[in-house]
């Protein structure tokens, strides 16, 4: 409830100055120098805003409570991740409920439609969209649950590990693209928070870049980072047996040593791989997953 969630803000704003350096990347070394005072002062905000945004959402989100946000049982740590993840949860469902002109995308296979859009504060964004022949529940395991072994069927993952769990709705994931011949855009990782939502029926899984403690890089490795990530699973009308997959991602893939990577390669590589995605989903889940 908004009462609640009001409650955490102030719990929030009182341990903030005790805890807020200890958050990821963060480190106890007082006197803090007037560039770590800012930096706290940015987190806080974050923090504030984004369960101010939660009170305000719209009505026609109609999105169950998060049962994650319970000011006894997590830290101010653990607070930030959630509320990094219901931030991005809200700015999707924003992006969903706009009438926003999309523009389809040239794709090599049909497996799904890709559409594009640039919106303010992310850039351009792209939307895949495609039914399956998969109940909700078996995608939902298989994208959350079974996040670690993602790179057992999707050959583009290196590796998928889980850093910390956070209730039963958050996950910090590390995650590492696999090399590959002729990679336009080459290796790259990403650390982000994974959280998940449910709505009647449907289950939303957003993703985006989070920071902790510095991981070490992996070799020929660039660190990149998910704007956002959004996949919505909604049961197909009258046909509970299938489901209707959509996927918005906006992602900045970074510049290597040898410069910026041309915007061109970017939008033809995303909704790409977001195309390829779903097919190797299908191929694993089953020949018939595939529309």
């Amino acid at each position: 409830s908004c009462a609640m969630l009001r409650a955490t803000v102030k719990l929030c704003c009182g341990i903030a100055h005790d805890h807020l350096r200890r958050l990821p990347g963060k480190h106890c070394s007082p006197p803090r120098r007037p560039r770590e005072k800012q930096a706290e002062k940015r987190v806080l905000k974050e923090m504030l805003r984004g369960f101010t945004l939660l009170c305000l959402a719209p009505a026609a989100a109609c999105l169950e409570p998060a049962r994650d946000v319970s000011p006894s049982q997590f830290s101010s740590v653990d607070l930030f991740y959630i509320t990094q993840g219901e931030t991005a949860l809200q700015r999707a469902l924003s992006i969903l409920q706009q009438h926003t002109s999309w523009q389809a995308e040239t794709m090599l296979d049909a497996v799904a439609a890709v559409s594009s859009a640039a919106l303010p504060g992310l850039g351009k964004v792209f939307r895949a969209e495609a039914v399956l022949a998969v109940p909700v529940a078996r995608l939902h395991r298989e994208l959350f649950e079974g996040i670690e072994q993602m790179p057992q069927w999707n050959p583009t993952l290196s590796q998928v590990k889980v850093l910390q769990r956070i209730g039963t709705d958050t996950l910090v994931t590390h995650e590492v693209t696999a090399p590959s011949p002729g990679n336009l855009v080459g290796q790259r990782d990403f650390v982000s928070v994974q959280h998940r939502r449910r709505r009647e029926t449907a289950i939303y899984l957003v993703g985006t870049a989070t920071h902790v403690e510095p991981l070490p890089l992996q070799e020929g490795c660039i660190r990149a980072e998910s704007r956002l990530s959004c996949i919505i699973l909604q049961p197909l009308a009258g046909d509970p047996g299938r489901t209707r997959f959509t996927w918005l991602l906006s992602m900045d893939l970074k510049a290597s040593a040898a410069g910026w990577i041309p915007t061109s390669i970017i939008n033809r590589v995303l909704p790409q791989s977001q195309a390829d995605f779903i097919k190797h989903l299908c191929r694993h889940l089953s020949a018939t997953a595939c529309p």
